[in-house]
């Protein structure tokens, strides 16, 4: 039976699904002019959940449901920048919905009830709380995708993200099967995390055990955007509205590095000298891939799309390393692409208008000449992207690139600087589009993007210069939550 003290434990949870069937209410019953109140409500209702997160976070690691869920330092960090980013993107989404007709409850019902499954996810302590956070996650993700449904390409990327989703979920609950199945030979079989790391040691099915990793593997693969599990990164990217696709890449990739480490580092610890090399393949893959197909973009959401991959190389970089200090350093790379995605995709959303989408890297043309402060702002994005010194970005790809080294895989480390500066190519095209190449008619920013735009997608790109040069205080943050 639940106790209160687990109601207690899970309290922002609680409150966010609470908040979300109230705003599902709201919606129904409010009259259509009072519709865009809806927009503040969700915006407090994630500043709210953020303080219970933080005000409420003990001293120490504690279980609820019998350890299904875990509260501990990893799980507080993450929830709190998925909600701060899901916070920005509403803010930066809002005139985007105005100008096509869909701002309404959905969009943000179903953006609270995807956060909730990240929010279960990064504290899962059972592989039913992983998938139960993984599917809450991703069906409230293809829904989002199909939001505008008299477009032509969100309805299609929703179908390919739908049913490459269900084949990935698919192959990663084959695997958790087959780990359950083998955590029975010599033992009672188990679900729950903590437990399965004790029983690799001496189970007698090491094969089933090595089969299930593996399909575990894939499943994790496809939710970070990792190759060759990427296919579907681009279309959803490109089709997707542009605030969704602003969520897909920053929200879920927190979500999938909390998977990747509970699944990883607490469920299969013993088994790290074989996934290792896995992730090292698929780090090699990623930053191949991403950073050689993202040369050849034209379209702005596919180049950010294919840059997402190589990004997923990196941090995977750190997961390799199978140690707290790779754990803190992916953490930390996660979060500074969070941070650096959103500005990215924020810029474009404050330069898009209604029947003109800012999706092309030739819409950017002269921009410096039209707004030189969408520029710098653009600017700062894509140099945190690219690695470039003193920025956030530079940063978080030294401490992965670093602990790679300390996990003695200097040669992973060697290929991670040799698709860095490759990557500085696209990255760089973008700024040249913007400063030196003349504007053209009808391209971006013929309006001023509303004023809370401004000032929060200001606040977040001045922060990847900021954190760039004071990161130190978010870095101890996440090496203290891996007890460094």
């Amino acid at each position: 039976m639940p106790t209160f003290n687990d109601i207690l434990i899970l309290l922002p949870e609680f409150y966010l699904v609470a908040a979300a069937c109230l705003l599902l209410l709201l919606d129904a019953f409010m009259k259509p002019a009072q519709r865009p109140l809806l927009h503040w409500i969700s915006i407090a209702v994630l500043l709210v959940a953020i303080y219970l997160v933080v005000a409420g976070q003990p001293p120490q690691t504690v279980t609820a449901f019998g350890g299904m869920f875990v509260r501990d330092d990893v799980a507080e960090i993450l929830k709190v920048f998925a909600l701060g980013t899901t916070a920005m993107v509403f803010v930066y989404a809002r005139p985007y919905l105005i100008d096509r007709k869909l701002l309404g409850g959905e969009f943000y019902t179903l953006m609270i009830f995807a956060v909730i499954g990240i929010m279960l996810l990064v504290s899962a302590g059972n592989l039913v709380t992983v998938y139960l956070g993984l599917e809450l996650l991703s069906l409230s993700s293809y829904a989002l995708v199909a939001l505008n449904r008299d477009a032509k390409l969100p309805p299609e990327a929703a179908i390919k993200y739908f049913v490459l989703g269900a084949l990935a979920s698919g192959m990663l609950l084959y695997g958790m099967s087959m780990v359950y199945g083998a955590s029975g030979m010599g033992g009672t079989p188990t679900l729950d995390l903590a437990q399965l790391h004790g029983v690799m040691s001496y189970t007698t099915a090491p094969t089933l055990l090595l089969f299930g990793l593996i399909f575990m593997i894939v499943g994790i693969g496809f939710k970070l955007g990792a190759a060759p599990f990427h296919m579907w990164i681009p279309d959803v990217y490109q089709g997707a509205p542009t605030p969704v696709t602003t969520f897909i890449a920053s929200g879920s990739k927190l979500a999938a590095f909390g998977m990747a480490y509970r699944l990883l580092d607490a469920g299969m610890g013993d088994l790290s000298q074989h996934w290792q090399l896995m992730l090292a393949v698929l780090a090699v893959a990623s930053l191949a891939i991403g950073n050689l197909v993202a040369i050849v973009q034209t379209n702005l959401k596919r180049m950010l799309a294919y840059s997402t991959i190589s990004h997923m190389g990196y941090l995977l970089l750190g997961l390799s390393a199978a140690g707290p200090e790779g754990y803190a350093a992916a953490m930390f790379y996660a979060i500074c692409y969070a941070l650096m995605g959103v500005a990215a995709f924020g810029v474009m959303l404050a330069m898009t208008r209604a029947g003109f989408e800012c999706e092309e890297i030739a819409d950017l043309k002269g921009l410096n000449q039209k707004s030189p402060w969408m520029a710098f702002l653009m600017l700062l994005a894509m140099f945190s992207l690219a690695g470039v010194p003193p920025l956030f970005g530079f940063w978080a790809k030294v401490l992965v690139l670093e602990a790679a080294i300390h996990a003695n895989m200097l040669w992973l480390a060697i290929v991670g600087v040799v698709f860095a500066i490759i990557g500085l190519y696209y990255y760089l095209y973008v700024v040249k589009v913007m400063y030196f190449d003349k504007p053209e008619e009808g391209g971006a920013l013929q309006a001023q993007p509303d004023r809370p735009l401004r000032v929060v997608l200001s606040l977040n790109a001045l922060s990847l210069l900021v954190l760039g040069l004071y990161w130190g205080p978010l870095l101890g943050w996440c090496r203290r939550a891996f007890g460094l």
